[in-house]
């Protein structure tokens, strides 16, 4: 975690094979790996439409949780409410509280999604030494239609108005594109895909911009998605 939190310190994000995400937020090999993941990863079968997308597209479905973490206490769900980015973060969508299905409590509170949690907690916390954490976990499955391209970020490039981010790929099926941006002060930093089961990149969301090209399916007699988990967190 010290390596990784170095990393972002030095360049504003790190990304992460699959195999060195696991390593490093599941060194037991017990909660991002086995049943565990199955359990996590089926869970993305579940989720529901987004209801507010000002594009009007019908490509996205998610679900919402909160959580928020004092110094040095252990990270606890909060209460459900809303997801409100500022229109500055988010020209699209943003300005409005977004109500959304929450995760449900098996998975929410499961030993993926703890794994996940408390290990982005650890690298951010020697980011922001102190923070009380305000986190929101977002799962998202993007789909691709051959008639309706799925955008992961309809805003284009952005920052989400946090602190810092954690995004894993859970699964992709039948689909191209979704190439990852980084930029940092107006330049392109890097472009790379996450490809493979949680192949991951963490972002300081106050010096670096991140956005995900359009995915389309390979197979157009096929369904095609992208499933993301997304873990944000913001000083308080």
């Amino acid at each position: 975690m010290t390596a990784l939190s170095a990393a972002i310190a030095a360049a504003g994000y790190v990304s992460l094979p699959g195999e060195a995400a696991r390593a490093a937020f599941d060194p037991a090999g017990r909660a991002l790996a086995g049943e565990a993941w199955a359990r996590f990863a089926a869970s993305w079968d579940d989720l529901r439409p987004d209801g507010f997308m000002a594009d009007g597209g019908r490509y996205r479905l998610r679900r919402h949780a909160t959580y928020a973490a004092a110094p040095g206490g252990p990270i606890a769900r909060a209460p459900h409410a809303p997801h409100f980015q500022a229109v500055a973060h988010n020209p699209l969508n943003g300005g409005v509280e977004r109500w959304f299905e929450p995760v449900e409590p098996a998975i929410g509170e499961g030993p993926a999604m703890t794994a996940l949690l408390e290990g982005a907690r650890a690298v951010f916390d020697a980011l922001s030494p102190g923070a009380a954490w305000h986190i929101e976990a977002h799962q998202f499955r993007i789909e691709a239609r051959p008639e309706e391209a799925g955008q992961p970020t309809p805003e284009g490039m952005h920052r989400d108005g946090v602190d810092h981010v954690l995004v894993m790929l859970v699964g992709r099926e039948n689909v191209e594109g979704g190439v990852t941006g980084i930029e940092i002060d107006g330049r392109q930093e890097a472009s790379f895909t996450l490809q493979g089961a949680a192949d991951a990149v963490l972002l300081d969301d106050r010096r670096v911009k991140h956005g995900v090209t359009p995915i389309r399916p390979i197979d157009p007699a096929r369904p095609g998605h992208r499933d993301v988990l997304v873990l944000t967190f913001a000083a308080r």
